[in-house]
């Protein structure tokens, strides 16, 4: 028996998973700590109301021998798959079809999943920093990656690669830098890859942040994108699913790929539990949406809050506009680890370190915004007695 040797060649920790081991073992040490987590991505506050009436109701459903259902279609039922047309898609003006929505279980799922349509020998470029599954499942898979550095000195803004690649992965909003992309930048992207025949894997977790109508929301509001991108989506960060799960992919027919995604679906997936996607359902909802609007706007004055404070501590901060993420640059003398341990001992204060997310992440720690207000004000006053 031989085992995925690329596995074993790929870093012993994950980036996540040390942060909750080096947290976890300093509260050991420390019982009588208040650690305020600022570091991973997840949300604190609940449910908004309508979501949870919604998947009460489905609860019910499932335990009555009328409504019970079972498995349900792989791409997801044709009720919710339309609500998203209806409510992401056609009021931008993108033409797309029920058949090239998928239902997922998350975003995170399908952006490793997707590899599985590409030849191992492709080459795939991953911006640097960036959310650590792209490269991860780029590796696991043995493929060669390309990095686009991005970095104060290009604004943080990816140069189109020297070398021919065929998989692009991109997130915007950014995570962990908290940018964006105009909409001319995000059409040179989808002309590199028409002319160069790639594929864009397009991760737009936060688009629910974005707060300039200038802003693409959706890469397919670029002409042409439909036959070059996937578009990876998620309700984990706009409607508090981290621990329901649900989210969608769009496959277009024009990229030739939508009946390969289809037939891997029908095989490795058995679908998205119909109780969460009742309470993807309701967010599209007037009660829904504007409760989901609610807890945005929250999160937004939190990120505002935590840019603003950071700066005027003296901090090098970025983002925190469009997306619910800080980029801070760390002090002289310090490694994005050294101030992670810095700020746990010190201040009792949990980020992520940037080194985390790729080689240019260096130098950086993530702060984020999905965090109870009054702890990021307490986190800001306990840093200003470093």
């Amino acid at each position: 028996m031989n085992v995925n040797t690329h596995l074993q060649q790929m870093k012993s920790g994950y980036l996540f998973t040390e942060i909750v081991n080096r947290t976890k073992a300093y509260q050991e040490e420390h019982p009588d700590a208040e650690i305020l987590r600022l570091g991973v991505g997840d949300i604190t506050r609940p449910l908004p109301a309508p979501i949870v009436e919604a998947m009460h109701r489905a609860v019910e459903e499932m335990g009555q021998p009328d409504t019970f259902r079972g498995y349900g279609l792989e791409n997801g039922y044709a009720w919710l798959r339309q609500a998203i047309l209806d409510n992401e898609y056609t009021p931008r003006g993108i033409d797309l079809t029920l058949d090239e929505v998928f239902i997922s279980d998350g975003a995170g799922s399908d952006l490793g999943n997707l590899s599985e349509l590409f030849d191992v020998r492709n080459t795939v470029a991953v911006l640097d920093p960036s959310y650590p599954a792209y490269e991860d499942t780029t590796l696991m898979a043995g493929r060669p990656i390309v990095f686009l550095p991005c970095t104060v000195e290009n604004n943080f803004v990816p140069e189109l690669p020297k070398v021919r690649v065929d998989i692009i992965y991109l997130c915007y909003p950014n995570n962990p830098l908290g940018t964006v992309l105009t909409r001319e930048q995000m059409a040179q992207w989808v002309r590199y890859a028409r002319e160069n025949k790639s594929i864009i894997i397009f991760d737009a977790a936060y688009e629910a942040f974005i707060q300039s109508p200038d802003i693409p929301h959706s890469i397919y509001e670029i002409p042409g994108a439909k036959e070059v991108a996937i578009e990876v989506c998620s309700y984990s960060k706009s409607a508090g699913f981290t621990g329901v799960r649900c989210g969608y992919t769009v496959v277009p027919k024009a990229t030739g790929l939508q009946a390969m995604w289809l037939r891997r679906q029908c095989t490795k997936y058995n679908g998205t539990s119909y109780i969460s996607q009742r309470g993807a359902m309701a967010a599209y909802t007037p009660e829904g949406k504007a409760a989901i609007r609610t807890n945005i706007t929250y999160y937004q004055q939190t990120a505002q809050l935590l840019l603003n404070g950071l700066r005027q501590l003296g901090y090098e901060a970025y983002g925190g506009v469009h997306a619910p993420y800080i980029w801070c640059r760390v002090p002289q003398g310090y490694t994005s680890w050294s101030f992670f341990d810095l700020l746990l001992d010190r201040c009792q204060v949990v980020c992520t370190p940037g080194a985390g997310f790729g080689p240019s992440g260096e130098g950086y720690v993530r702060f984020s915004a999905f965090s109870k207000r009054e702890d990021c004000i307490e986190a800001l006053e306990r840093m200003e007695q470093l």
